[in-house]
């Protein structure tokens, strides 16, 4: 890992997305119903996505373990395309883009595994940092 004994504490701030496309108005209107066969499709997500930002320095060894102080994920459908957002802060040494990143994922990858039994046609598309803010670089381009 990267020395960060030198740096100050600082309120860092990341946002992420990632994009979700089903091949069905048909899985849409069972995400919003909620009669997906594995359950609540935004809820579970949300829960996994939480896991994932605070489990990202277990599973990236140059990651470093920090205190994860706010996490907000939310959704948005545009026709057959879900847009997760992830919002991560901290105030440490070390920003918090990757664990965004990586919440992201999370919930991507979880609504894949949710929605699968009613839709073959799910891709998970555009992980990416969208905006940081604290440390040496703050990072936006826009949403």
């Amino acid at each position: 890992m990267v020395d960060i004994t030198h740096k100050k504490s600082t309120l860092r701030t990341a946002i992420a997305q990632a994009i979700v496309q089903v091949s069905s108005e048909d899985t849409i209107a069972a995400i919003k119903n909620k009669t997906v066969p594995k359950g609540d499709v935004f809820a579970m997500s949300k829960a996994a996505g939480l896991l994932g930002v605070k489990k990202t320095a277990d599973l990236l060894p140059d990651c470093h373990p920090l205190p994860i102080e706010y996490t907000d994920i939310s959704y948005a459908i545009d026709g057959l395309q879900i847009t997760i957002l992830v919002t991560v802060k901290t105030i440490y040494k070390t920003g918090v883009e990757v664990e965004a990143m990586h919440g992201a994922s999370i919930v991507a990858l979880n609504m894949y595994d949710m929605l699968k039994p009613i839709d073959k046609g799910i891709e998970i598309r555009n992980i990416k940092l969208l905006k940081k803010t604290g440390g040496k670089s703050d990072i936006g381009t826009g949403q």
